[in-house]
């Protein structure tokens, strides 16, 4: 669909994000994060090895070429972070990592073997776990094995999440030989006795560190990641945190909600309740770090996520170019995502896919040359039509009424009867306007972007479902 190119709300200031806790208060309820519609729990087991093969090997049907964009999940960690949910394996035992290498190797040739020529990939992200788990020669094994069976283009975005207590600056030159130009660094908080109670010690300096080492080596972007709700963190603590980070002048900085789920990932029963900060803590630092960060010049992308004025993902939301995905905010909204590893989320054409989440159904899988699909979805004409409106209002804040129409030939005020009288209501609150012609989310409406999204999302519509998700702030 097309996006028009100007700043959106029809000249209301695309970088102001207006924090009404009082809103928030009354309308923050349960709900998912949309780097998918549907979202992955509605992912069913009917679709496996032999429906993905089948959708990889017509990906461009029609004449269409789209480009590849790669995900490689690394899930080794040799420390636990009791707040982590990710899909992680805690060892210090390097050789798992080789074996698994190799695996993922294997998993490549078995993915390629369904398509053509059509190898250009634009985008690749290496995520986890820790990714600098891997020994040097198995990051050049990988990355080797990678450029053999896929075309990695020149001014392609090839990202890596990085762990600064796990790297040193020799890594650093590995990673950016090996052509990766863009980073994230986790963090979390900067304050001893958080990082203490979560089992993350991380002293300043080897943050700054790796920083300085990735703008030496070249690196485009730098992110740093943060999380609020963390135990003992309070208002003064966390503002502390974030004057280092400033300091440290990332191009990007995402601050992250923390869900304490304890009775669905293990580790965070680690973490006393009683320490986490109350309600009201919570919202007033997200406040404090939205007015700090854009004071300084920082816009405010959406979902947590910030960047300066001149990268390319605010650059890419200006120009309605802007993507989500399941790694976050993209730029590249033209390409199937390929997920290797265990528990990857993979896109393409109108499908999504999971891998299985073991290390021994991944390689037993394998080792039966077959493609570890563990279960996915292909995608109704409906849900089409609604990740496209998803999509939009996550990462442009709006959608023309007209474009939609036009391009799947629908009657708006017919499709969405329901959904607009919803919308009634928060236009009442002042979150955003609608007309004839456009749907647009105000300054006001921008933190509860989930909440407006959910409207549409029609897997939702018994309120008792939303209690698998955390909450929107």
């Amino acid at each position: 669909m097309a996006q028009h190119a100007q700043p959106p709300l029809h000249g209301e200031d695309y970088t102001t994000v207006e924090v009404d806790l009082d809103l928030i208060r009354r309308l923050d309820k349960n709900g998912p994060r949309y780097t998918s519609y549907p979202t992955a729990d509605r992912f069913i087991e009917a679709f496996n090895a032999d429906t993905y093969a089948y959708w990889l090997g017509k990906r461009n049907i029609g004449g269409i070429n789209r480009p590849l964009s790669l995900y490689f999940h690394l899930p080794f960690c040799n420390t636990i972070c009791y707040y982590c949910a990710c899909n992680k394996i805690i060892t210090k035992d390097r050789g798992r990592s080789g074996k698994y290498v190799k695996y993922l190797i294997r998993e490549m040739e078995l993915q390629t073997a369904h398509l053509d020529n059509d190898r250009r990939v634009e985008q690749l992200h290496w995520g986890g776990g820790t990714p600098t788990f891997l020994a040097d020669e198995q990051m050049r094994e990988l990355m080797e094995a990678t450029r053999k069976h896929f075309q990695l283009v020149d001014d392609g975005e090839y990202s890596i999440e990085i762990d600064p207590r796990k790297v040193s600056d020799e890594t650093i030159a590995l990673l950016a030989e090996l052509g990766f130009n863009r980073m994230s660094l986790g963090v979390q908080d900067f304050d001893p006795q958080v990082q203490i109670a979560v089992n993350r010690i991380q002293p300043e300096e080897e943050t700054l560190n790796v920083l300085h080492a990735a703008r030496t080596n070249g690196f485009k972007s730098i992110s740093i990641d943060l999380i609020y709700g963390l135990p003992f963190q309070t208002l003064i603590s966390f503002d502390q945190t974030l004057e280092k980070v400033i300091a440290a002048n990332p191009d990007r900085i995402s601050i992250y909600n923390y869900a304490h789920l304890p009775s669905l990932f293990k580790p965070q029963r680690r973490i006393n309740e009683a320490d986490l900060p109350d309600a009201q803590t919570r919202l007033d630092i997200m406040k404090l770090a939205i007015k700090k960060l854009t004071d300084v010049g920082y816009i405010y992308i959406g979902m947590d996520h910030f960047a300066k004025p001149n990268d390319e993902l605010a650059v890419a939301q200006r120009q309605g170019r802007l993507h989500r995905n399941f790694q976050g905010y993209s730029t590249h909204a033209d390409c199937d995502l390929i997920a290797l590893g265990i528990s990857a989320i993979g896109k393409v054409g109108p499908t999504y896919s999971q891998n299985v989440k073991t290390l021994d159904d991944y390689y037993d899988r394998i080792d039966r040359h077959t493609l570890p699909i563990m279960r996915g979805l292909e995608l109704t004409a409906d849900d089409l039509l609604r990740r496209t409106i998803i999509q939009a209002l996550m990462c442009q804040f709006e959608i023309s009424i007209e474009s939609l129409e036009i391009s799947y030939l629908i009657d708006f005020k017919t499709c969405f009867q329901e959904e607009i009288r919803l919308l009634r209501e928060y236009e009442q609150e002042g979150m955003l306007t609608l007309d004839d012609q456009w749907l647009s989310v105000t300054s006001k409406g921008r933190l509860l972007i989930r909440t407006i999204c959910m409207v549409f999302d029609k897997y939702l519509r018994a309120e008792r479902e939303r209690q698998r998700y955390s909450k929107v702030i």
